[in-house]
């Protein structure tokens, strides 16, 4: 079976970024490299909480990107996952919005994703925080995946 990986709403957002910052292009193109080389070695999924937040606001290609993703796994969210979420916040582990980082965290924890891939790295994609997070999913019995951008999960034996 192949690994499971949780696409969170970075990863469309910055397959269509069109800021032309060197960071941002930088990012773009990583996502873009991931989605088309090696995509294919995982089984991806992501959440109506991914395609709500990728649905919010006005901004250029909202509909490619909302698109990239519709047709991934989309991964349930049990009632046991907002006691995940009241974990977390009372534990200032993520931000205090209850459908963001906290959701997509507790979604791949939940679900036992392998990878949650992202662009967040002040919440998610962060060595500092890391500890925490595993520290957290162990006392709560749950699965702790590895929260990584698109190129720390490119593969060496890939295509």
């Amino acid at each position: 079976m192949k690994t499971l990986v949780y696409i969170e709403t970075t990863i469309p957002s910055f397959y269509y970024e069109i800021r032309q910052e060197p960071e941002m292009v930088a990012r773009r193109n990583w996502t873009r490299e991931w989605w088309k080389r090696y995509r294919h070695l995982f089984r991806l999924a992501t959440s109506e909480a991914v395609l709500s937040e990728l649905g919010q606001g006005e901004y250029d290609c909202k509909d490619d990107a909302i698109a990239l993703v519709e047709g991934l796994d989309m991964l349930d969210v049990p009632d046991e996952v907002a006691d995940i979420i009241d974990v977390y916040l009372d534990n200032r582990l993520m931000p205090r919005d209850r459908v963001g980082d906290a959701l997509h965290l507790a979604l791949a924890s939940y679900h036992k994703c392998d990878f949650l891939l992202t662009w967040n790295c002040q919440h998610m994609a962060n060595a500092n925080k890391f500890e925490h997070i595993r520290i957290i999913n162990t006392r709560l019995g749950l699965f702790v995946p590895a929260l990584v951008t698109p190129m720390e999960l490119c593969t060496e034996d890939g295509p």
